[in-house]
């Protein structure tokens, strides 16, 4: 079988596309530089989890440290592995923390995705699936959002990196033949979650009976999509790299669900009341994202399988254990 990179592994993402992999009879080989963002421990435990996968299906898991900057550690990376295509995840996450270091924001996404397409260049690898997300599009009006829509205004300087991401793609795929899919990502959910994410920082505050950020009046909406879909479509857009130059393809669930209503639902599976702390909503946050899948279902054979009732309820039966273990 065959070798893949995948950035970012030792995050939430990252860490189950390694899983699928190899149980897939695939190696990975993961490059993580356990950025501060959020706590190491979390990160470390997702890479022994990741281990763990890889002894089972004996399959080999290769965990180098390294910053996507470093052009050495990237060089070196390449020249000692055979890799034969790259799942870039690797990204400073999160549209209010951007609003407040723009540049260190721009420095890792824009620069990092630089030094990793150029060393893929360079090595004569052809196949790259690039981690976008539904941030792109803004307080976009036409819904569900498609590919061919606009996306020349980004409202934070996340969406602002990511959308240069998915152009310096293009470049590479014009230029230098690297065929690349950029896969926009509408609000991914489920076991392994960042604790900073709206699921499960609600879920916690909920739990620990104080008040969670309620920001405008409930009826923000979002696309929350199931890890295990996201990574399926990821998979699914490496193979369709083989023959397609370029192409931006969104993954979501397709079917929203207001801020208010996700709140009752966990309030359901955690059998708990939440308390609010209404606030006003915040700069950079869009007000509803909603994804067109019909081009992943036609490129992909994109299906998701998990609705967010499962979801919701897989999420709060793993963070239960979680915290008893």
């Amino acid at each position: 079988m065959s070798k893949y990179l995948i950035t970012g592994a030792a995050g939430f993402i990252g860490s189950h596309l390694a899983d699928l992999l190899l149980s897939q009879g695939h190696d990975v080989v993961s490059l993580d530089n356990l950025d501060g963002f959020y706590s190491s421990e979390i990160k470390e435990s997702n890479l022994n989890e990741v281990k763990k996968t890889a002894k089972k299906f004996n399959q080999t898991f290769d965990d180098i440290r390294g910053d996507i900057r470093d052009k050495e550690v990237v060089k070196n990376l390449f020249t000692s592995h055979k890799i034969k295509g790259v799942f870039h995840l690797a990204a400073l996450a999160g549209v209010r923390p951007s609003i407040e270091d723009p540049v260190r924001y721009w420095d890792v996404n824009c620069t990092g995705t630089a030094v990793l397409l150029e060393e893929v260049k360079k090595q004569g690898i052809k196949q790259f699936v690039f981690a976008s997300s539904s941030s792109v599009y803004g307080n976009c009006k036409t819904a569900p959002f498609s590919e061919d829509l606009f996306v020349g205004s980004p409202i934070s300087p996340y969406a602002a990196t990511k959308r240069s991401g998915e152009l310096l793609c293009h470049h590479y795929s014009h230029l230098e033949g690297i065929h690349t899919i950029c896969i926009r990502f509408f609000t991914v959910y489920g076991p392994r979650q960042r604790p900073d994410l709206a699921i499960h920082k609600f879920c916690k505050l909920i739990e620990e009976e104080k008040p969670l950020p309620f920001f405008g009046d409930g009826t923000t909406e979002r696309d929350y999509t199931y890890v295990t879909d996201i990574c399926a479509g990821l998979v699914s857009a490496m193979e369709y790299s083989q023959t397609c130059p370029y192409d931006i393809i969104n993954l979501g669930e397709s079917n929203t669900i207001s801020l208010s209503k996700l709140i009752q639902l966990l309030e359901q599976n955690l059998k708990k009341k939440a308390t609010l702390n209404k606030l006003p909503l915040q700069p950079g946050d869009v007000t509803r994202t909603w994804a067109d899948i019909s081009h992943a279902a036609d490129k992909l054979g994109y299906k998701p399988q998990v609705n967010k009732e499962e979801g919701l309820k897989l999420f709060v039966e793993w963070l239960k254990a979680e915290t008893t273990s």
